[in-house]
Formats: structure tokens, C-alpha cells, sequence
């Protein structure tokens, strides 16, 4: 095993060091490569460039491994809860018994949202999109706690910060959904369980009880935990290079929302739904559309299939397809045609060699969709579903970020522009 490398450069030679991760990843350690030659290293979308060191989660796309410190996800998603989960990811272990309730106190007492942050959220117009509700709230959270914004804080002032974006988030989502459909905002119930709660804040009413499903916070819980974190992906990196320069934890964390509200991240669940609906809409030929999608010609393109690190079956898919199943059973929907097509394109998808041979597998968001639409969350609460589960995994890799005392991120570039050129006068141009 190689401890250095060598790089040949206009006739010169130059020795890196070659790092080794836990898990037996390596790297070549080119920090400073640009102090010792002058040159930088040319890597679009950064698929070969490690920004950072980190202990929170690994993945292996080849081998569809997903581990929260260590721990492998289906364990994860069997025996834990969101809240414990969260705990793990932000502070390295699992919690003692202790622990664990204490920190779930501190969730729910937090939960309540500043009546002003009410009044803010009020003023977005009807059907604006949750995700810049949310987004927006988040950030504004800065405002209401200004003591928790400031570059010093205390380690206890981080962790009141931690708590109160657990706790809000749920709050927050709900009432941007509320919002769009003209309902009052239920305020929390502290006697509930984390996602038990957020259930009854999106569905209840104030002038009934509401009856808590446990399949249904199962099967919330499942979910949740599944995208609670996912290594150095665009919305998380997007938090790191925020926090980087010592933005507070809620503006990190809504630039994180903001870069998962694209359809190549976290949107793609609803694109999923939306092309499952196309389909049905069209008389659900499915062997139509694998046609369609195998045409380089055509424009329609299989959504929920593949994924930029995976190149096996999405470990995540496998425990969301059997979520899906155990939900639309439960609802009385388990002959849902949406599922029937879904179940019908995986099948197709993994027989035909086009697919097998380009690794194109059912990803995260194939199924999550489907359990959502189940559940009665509308499509555009897609994404806020998924940025409330990547919240602790965000905030893990924020709090990580602050303990190394990272350095701020500052990307290069090769400049491509005209060479110097000379101001011309307005009245001397053509």
C-alpha cells in the first residue's frame, strides 16, 4: 500500500501523501498542491474531491453500504427512533436510556414557534411553495434568537440551537402546510411522540381529537431515519461551505433547505409520483414507457432509477419498498395502481439489460413517494418531508464542521474569459 504518490509536473517531481479512511478509502492529500506548483486540480461537480474528513456516515455506492456511525441503516430503521437516531448522528453514540429521554424532553419543549415567526409565515402568499416557507422560517429563526446567531457561542448556546431546529422544524412544516390550504395551525402536543405529533399537526383539527395511526408513525419513522444522512451530497455540502464561514447553524441549515429544494436532489420524489400519474394517465402500459426510456430520441426519462454514487440497489429502496407495502395495506390501498405500475417498472427495469448494465436500480425516491401520497402528504410536501429527515445529518455535519475548526471553503476555477481589455466610452462603442 502506497503512503505517497508521485506526480510528475513540467519535468519536476512532487511527492503527496496518501490518506487511508476507517473503512479503507484513500486519497491523495493535494492541499497543497497550488503553493507547491501552481497548479490546481479540474474536477466538475467535485466527483473526485474530498472537501473533508468526517466520522458521521459512510458510504459504499458499489457495494450498497450505508452506515450511521458505523451502524448499518436497516438496523437503523428496524430498532431505533428518529429521535435516537438523531442523537447518534449529531453526537457520535447511541444514547444511554438517560439520555435519550432527556433529550426527547428537551425536543418537545421546544417545539412551539415564536408567535411572530407565526405572524411571518401568515404573510406568504396562498400557495406559496412550502419549501421557501420553510426555508424562510428557518432563516428568520436567526432573528428570533439572536443570542444563538452570534459567531461565539458557548457549547450550551450550540446545543439550545440544536434543540430548538429539531424541535421548530416539525412546527415550521406543518403550518406552511396548513397555510396553503387555509387550516389554523395546530400548535404541538407535548405527550406525543416526534413524528406522532408532526402527524397530528399536519391532519388534525382543533375541533376534534385526532386518533394517532402507530403504522403510520412506523412507517414516518422508517422514512425519516432513511434520509437523516447521506454523506457529502449537494445540500449537505451546501450547510458545510455555509457554516464554513461561521454563519450560525439556522442560516447554514436554510441554504441546505434551498439546495434541496432542486429536482436533481431532494424534488425528485415528486417527479417520481408525477411520472408514475403520466403513466396511468396514458393506460399504464408500462413496457411502453421502458421503450420510451431506452429511446435516446425520446424525452421521457424513468425517474427514481440509478443514482450518482450508488452503483447497486439503493440499500435505502429495499426498506421502503416493504414501507410501502405494510402502508398501502394498512390504508386499504395495497391495490393502488400507482404501486402496481411502480412494482411492475422495477421488475422491467431489473431483467432488462439495458438497465442492469448501466446500473440504473430503484434509488431512495422510487418508493418514498408512493407512501407519502398513501399517507395524504401532497406532492409539494415532498421535499419538506425530506429536509425534516435530513435535519439531524445536516446539523451532525455543521457541528463536525465547528469542531474541526474548518477553514472557510474557497472553490478555484480556470478562467476562461477575454485577456486585459481596455474600457471603451459608451459614446466611442459601436
Amino acid at each position: 500500500m502506497a503512503d505517497s504518490v508521485k506526480v510528475e509536473i513540467e519535468g519536476q517531481t512532487y511527492e503527496f501523501p496518501v490518506m487511508t479512511g476507517s473503512e479503507g478509502e484513500k486519497a491523495i492529500d493535494i492541499s497543497d498542491l497550488r503553493t507547491r506548483t501552481g497548479y490546481i486540480t479540474m474536477d466538475p461537480a467535485y466527483m473526485n474531491t474530498g472537501a473533508t474528513v468526517s466520522s458521521v456516515t459512510f458510504l459504499d455506492g458499489e457495494q450498497g453500504i450505508l452506515r450511521y456511525r458505523g451502524i448499518p441503516i436497516e438496523q437503523l430503521a428496524e430498532q431505533s427512533s428518529f429521535t435516537e437516531t438523531a442523537y447518534l448522528l449529531i453526537y457520535g453514540r447511541l444514547p444511554t436510556r438517560q439520555e435519550l429521554v432527556a433529550f426527547r424532553l428537551q425536543v418537545s419543549r421546544h417545539s412551539m414557534i415564536h408567535e411572530g415567526l407565526k405572524e411571518l409565515i401568515d404573510r406568504f402568499p396562498p400557495g406559496a411553495h412550502p419549501m421557501a416557507i420553510l426555508s424562510s422560517a428557518v432563516c428568520a429563526m436567526s432573528a428570533y434568537y439572536p443570542e444563538l446567531a452570534k459567531m461565539d457561542q458557548t457549547p450550551e448556546e450550540v446545543e439550545l440551537s440544536i434543540v430548538r431546529l429539531i424541535a421548530k422544524i416539525t412546527t415550521i412544516a406543518a403550518y406552511a402546510y396548513k397555510q396553503s390550504i387555509g387550516h389554523p395551525l395546530l400548535y404541538p402536543d407535548n405527550s406525543l411522540g416526534y413524528c406522532a405529533n408532526f402527524l397530528r399537526m399536519m391532519f388534525g383539527v382543533p375541533c376534534e381529537p385526532y386518533v394517532v395511526d402507530d403504522d403510520l408513525v412506523k412507517a414516518l419513522k422508517v422514512l425519516m431515519i432513511l434520509h437523516a444522512d447521506h454523506e457529502q451530497n449537494c445540500s449537505t455540502s451546501t450547510v458545510r461551505l455555509v457554516g464554513s464561514s461561521r454563519a450560525n447553524l439556522f442560516a447554514a441549515v436554510s441554504a441546505g433547505i434551498l439546495a434541496l429544494w432542486g429536482p436533481l436532489h431532494g424534488g425528485a420524489n415528486q417527479e417520481v409520483l408525477e411520472m408514475l400519474e403520466e403513466i396511468q394517465r396514458d393506460g399504464g402500459d408500462v413496457a411502453k414507457f421502458v421503450l420510451k426510456a431506452k429511446d435516446p430520441k425520446d424525452p421521457f426519462r424513468l425517474m427514481g432509477f440509478g443514482h450518482r454514487v450508488y452503483k447497486n440497489y439503493d440499500p435505502r429502496a429495499t426498506i421502503i419498498k416493504r414501507t410501502a407495502d405494510t402502508v398501502l395495506t394498512k390504508l386499504g390501498k395495497q391495490d393502488e395502481p400507482l404501486l402496481k405500475i411502480a412494482k411492475e417498472l422495477e421488475e422491467a427495469a431489473r431483467s432488462d439489460s439495458y438497465f442492469v448494465d448501466r446500473k440504473l436500480y430503484p434509488n431512495v425516491d422510487f418508493y418514498s413517494g408512493i407512501i407519502y401520497h398513501a399517507m395524504g402528504i401532497p406532492t409539494t410536501m415532498f421535499t419538506v418531508m425530506f429536509a425534516i429527515g435530513r435535519l439531524p445529518g445536516w446539523i451532525a455535519q455543521w457541528k463536525e464542521m465547528l469542531e474541526q475548526k474548518a477553514k472557510i471553503g474557497r472553490p478555484r476555477q480556470i478562467y476562461v474569459g477575454p485577456t486585459k481589455t481596455d474600457y471603451v466610452p459608451i459614446e466611442a462603442r459601436g
